[in-house]
């Protein structure tokens, strides 16, 4: 079963970085670009879920303050997966091939992929912490990993373990903080000067901020 899903993850990688390298000059210079600029579109998201948070509930600001720690977090968890595995990446294991990006050394493992991982856990602690911003962060975090893929950095499979791993492990960890969290913003909007960056009244009253409020004391 294994082999199988390696040997459909290598053509499926093969078909893709043939394909990128039959791209235009500008177009590979974008994937390339893209691979990891995809990354800082989560930091926006990041800062945009902080801002809206302000005017709804201290649980919703500190998940969407502890986002950025749970892809920290979840990062970690991808390296020590990818230390227990030595999986070539499919620029190093098909040699006959021109990837569109500069191929990491061997001893730069492929398995799982840290990209997606990050990408992965970037969504689902975005969506965590402020749910409507599920489609976005799903979007880019499937553009990062297919981005991976097409550049010759990484299998199919490889990306498609990072996101889960990533996406997992934080929603766990963000999930566990909720609690602390929303104490230590209580505590912390009690200084003057840290007010404003955690409180904030709703631009918008009535059942709309009613409901994400029910929702976000709905959650786990």
């Amino acid at each position: 079963m294994v082999s199988e899903i390696f040997a459909i993850s290598t053509a499926w990688s093969r078909s893709l970085i043939e394909f990128a390298d039959g791209l235009a000059p500008w177009a590979q210079t974008a994937a390339v670009w893209g691979t990891d600029l995809f990354l800082g579109v989560f930091a926006i998201l990041f800062l945009m879920a902080w801002w809206r948070s302000r005017s709804v509930n201290s649980r919703l600001v500190g998940l969407a303050l502890f986002a950025p720690v749970a892809t920290v977090i979840a990062y970690g968890a991808s390296l020590t997966l990818k230390s227990f595995f030595e999986q070539l990446r499919p620029c190093q294991a098909m040699t006959d091939l021109n990837t569109i990006a500069t191929c990491d050394p061997i001893g730069d493992w492929s398995f799982p992929s840290n990209h997606a991982a990050i990408a992965g856990a970037a969504a689902a602690a975005v969506i965590v912490a402020w749910r409507r911003f599920a489609v976005a962060a799903i979007l880019f975090a499937v553009l990062e990993a297919f981005s991976r893929v097409l550049v010759g950095a990484h299998f199919p499979h490889d990306v498609t373990v990072g996101l889960l791993v990533g996406a997992a492990v934080a929603t766990l960890v963000s999930l566990l903080a909720a609690r602390p969290m929303t104490a230590l913003v209580d505590k912390l909007a009690e200084v003057d000067l840290l007010r404003p960056l955690l409180r904030a009244e709703p631009a918008v009253r009535g059942p709309e901020i009613e409901q994400i409020r029910e929702d976000s004391h709905s959650r786990v």
